[in-house]
């Protein structure tokens, strides 16, 4: 078109040259169209670059903004007046070529002749620059539409990815593709500000495809005036039209790149500032004016993209968080160990942090915490076994939670760390945070997580691990409420064993000796009773049987209380007693060598006794099977029969105290009786108690036989065990 114009308005004025020039902003003009009236070349051919100023028809035209002329070129000046003195040109006329009311260039036509141009000429020309500039405005909202329609798609398919989930680096890679084609620019450049004042290089752009002057994952130190810097202070986008004014990074970034010019824009995620990124041009003129409205577009959009990862993260975090804390739940219901709990959290807690230690320690009353629980990221061992007393003192977790009792954090251990953490420091930590744990409202102990990254822990870390505390206070309750009530039913247990063997004592020392003087005394009246006198003999003969009687039952009382069988030969001989007097048929299997722990042999007796008593009593049972037999620390105790089944812990005082028994003695008992089935009870017991010593208890006493002078028992009565 600039052609066509150019050659009919040179034809139709009859003049030498004509010539279309578009101004440009660093002051310069470029020529855009040219015609002779010979075969000749033009002053300006298409593409000449020429600056403005001096006095000649463009500069004027361009300085006024409205026709201009020059009726002699003999006193001109610029370098358009010595370009058309070299080609002998006289005269020459201007009119400014205006789109949309902006100065967008100048329409000069010259002439060699003598007499200056006509005085229509202005006129004339001007009739042709409004063509040439509704061509123009025309051509550039064609160009503003397709720019459109192509930052539209560009848009759409960015959008795509966010919708679709796609993975953030994805994300970063499409719009610095799309920014740098929809907006042409040299190097597109997108990052991330980091705490420590630096930046860093998540996606990268450049039009001639040669490597980005830094590459994805390069830091860089802000500071000096450069777009990241600058928008990094203000929030907001920031240009730079001359990068000859920039500094430090961004010199060198321009050096390295061939960059003039640049514009940053801001990427905000939740409200926070994320990063920036940036468009940069290797012309000289600045960037257009709507490039930080049109980057803004796709900013949106990465923040989104991010908001959505992050949101996914967390959700994903949360989940992880729950199921583990589920899992550490179902472990403290259970009635778990407090040292598979420990193991069990410091790793849940571990993975669900990200961390690389995981520590869990009890606080002594020495100034010490011992650690009970640790985890490593890889697996290693930790730096410090379990059972190891670390030292309060200096600035650490362990001692800031005893001081504050309160969670409490160190971003970065230094010199005045203290004793307690040097052995780990050695491991790399470089961050911790710690959160106490109180059982029943008294501080226990601390759980402490440590990053070896030169970042802080997440702001919410100490509200994370509360939960986990949490559940650790109780498993620890749990714990010694079971330790509580097994410690009191062993003293019930023992209480109890003590007052049988006083009773005991007391039917022996007491009433059994004075029974026995009773019978001798009524023996030494029977001698001294005339002989004539039968009914007082006879009635004295009563009461010496009365006494032996008396005697005896409470011989059978006093071998209740404390089988002697037992007393005197272990478990073997007294329930081989036993079985040979109960009312049941019972097979025996004993598999003990020597003597047990006294509590331990009376409970599996007590066991045997109960059982086999049941069985006639309740069951209607034909036969029972006994087996007894110690190994691996423990002795097993089993009674089965063949009776009608359906027996029942919760009912009846028997098996309840066999079962308050046997647990008082860290013990279990199970039972099997399907009704029709028969019965099986099995007891499990420890030979050794929880601290790791034989289970004892006080020594049981015989019972004596008959003291000298006592009426004889005719037979022992049975044993009947009394639990």
């Amino acid at each position: 078109m600039f052609a066509v114009v150019a050659e009919e308005v040179g034809r139709l004025l009859e003049v030498d040259f004509t010539i279309l020039s578009r101004c440009e902003p660093e002051g310069t003009q470029v020529s855009v169209g040219a015609w002779s009236n010979t075969d000749a070349d033009v002053p300006f051919p298409v593409g000449t670059r020429v600056p403005l100023g001096g006095r000649n028809v463009v500069s004027l035209v361009v300085r006024t903004g409205r026709p201009g002329r020059i009726d002699d070129y003999g006193d001109a000046s610029g370098a358009v007046a010595e370009a058309a003195r070299g080609w002998r040109l006289r005269s020459a006329v201007g009119v400014p070529i205006s789109v949309e009311g902006r100065l967008w260039g100048v329409m000069a036509v010259a002439s060699g002749q003598e007499q200056p141009m006509p005085a229509d000429t202005e006129e004339r020309l001007a009739a042709f620059t409004e063509l040439i500039a509704t061509a123009i405005a025309n051509a550039q909202v064609r160009m503003d539409l397709r720019g459109f329609a192509e930052e539209q798609a560009a848009l759409r398919r960015v959008a795509t990815l966010v919708a679709r989930a796609a993975p953030p680096e994805e994300v970063f890679g499409a719009v610095t593709d799309e920014v740098g084609r929809v907006l042409s620019s040299a190097v597109t450049l997108m990052s991330r500000y980091d705490p420590d004042g630096a930046a860093t290089v998540v996606g990268t752009w450049t039009r001639t495809g040669a490597a980005p002057p830094i590459a994805i994952g390069g830091r860089f130190q802000l500071g000096g005036r450069d777009l990241h810097t600058l928008v990094l202070r203000t929030r907001r986008p920031a240009r730079i039209d001359d990068y000859g004014e920039a500094s430090r990074v961004g010199v060198e970034m321009a050096r390295k790149a061939g960059v003039r010019a640049g514009v940053g824009v801001p990427i905000s995620v939740a409200g926070r500032l994320w990063g920036v990124i940036g468009v940069t041009s290797a012309q000289g003129q600045p960037l257009p004016a709507d490039t930080e409205a049109r980057l803004a577009g796709f900013t949106e959009l990465v923040g989104t993209a991010l908001a959505n990862a992050q949101a996914r993260l967390e959700l994903r975090g949360f989940a992880e968080e729950q199921a583990a804390l589920r899992r550490v739940a179902t472990l403290v219901a259970g009635g778990a160990p407090p040292e598979a709990v420990f193991a069990a959290v410091t790793a849940e807690v571990g993975r669900v942090l990200s961390v690389e230690f995981t520590v869990l320690s009890r606080y002594g009353r020495d100034g010490t915490a011992t650690v009970l629980g640790a985890w490593t990221r890889t697996g290693a061992a930790f730096p410090v076994p379990i059972g190891f007393q670390l030292e309060l003192g200096g600035r650490n977790v362990h001692t800031l939670v005893f001081d504050s009792r309160r969670p409490a954090r160190v971003d970065h251990y230094g010199q005045d760390a203290g004793p307690a953490p040097a052995t780990v420091l050695t491991a790399g930590v470089r961050a911790s945070v710690g959160a106490p744990i109180s059982v029943e409202g008294r501080l226990w102990g601390v759980m402490s997580v440590a990053s070896s990254d030169e970042r802080p822990l997440s702001a919410d870390t100490e509200a994370r691990l509360a939960a986990f505390t949490e559940l650790v206070a109780t498993a620890i309750a749990n714990a010694e409420a079971q330790a509580a009530l097994a410690a009191s039913r062993a003293r019930i247990v023992a209480a109890t064993d003590a007052a049988r063997r006083r009773i005991e004592s007391d039917l022996h020392d007491g009433v059994q000796q004075r029974l026995g003087s009773l019978a001798r005394q009524v023996r030494a009246a029977h001698a001294v009773v005339p002989p004539a006198a039968e009914e007082v003999t006879a009635q004295l003969d009563g009461v010496v049987a009365e006494i032996g009687d008396v005697l005896d039952e409470l011989r059978e009382i006093a071998r209740g209380l404390n089988p002697r069988a037992l007393a005197d030969g272990g478990l073997r001989p007294a329930l081989t007693t036993l079985a040979r007097r109960s009312a049941v048929p019972a097979r025996l299997d004993v598999r003990v060598d020597g003597r047990l722990p006294d509590q331990i042999e009376l409970a599996a007796y007590y066991v045997v006794a109960e059982a086999l008593t049941n069985a006639a009593k309740h069951a209607g049972a034909s036969e029972a099977d006994v087996e007894v037999a110690s190994g691996e620390g423990l002795l097993r105790v089993r009674v089965r029969d063949d009776g009608r089944g359906g027996a029942d812990l919760t009912h009846g005082s028997g098996l309840v105290g066999l079962t308050d028994r046997v647990e008082a003695l860290g013990g279990r008992l199970t039972l099997h009786s399907p009704p029709g089935a028969g019965t099986a009870v099995q007891v499990l017991l420890p030979l050794t108690a929880p601290s790791g010593e034989p289970a004892a208890a006080p020594p049981m006493r015989a019972t004596p036989g008959p003291q000298a002078g006592e009426p004889a028992a005719s037979a022992p009565p049975e044993d009947r065990p009394t639990p």
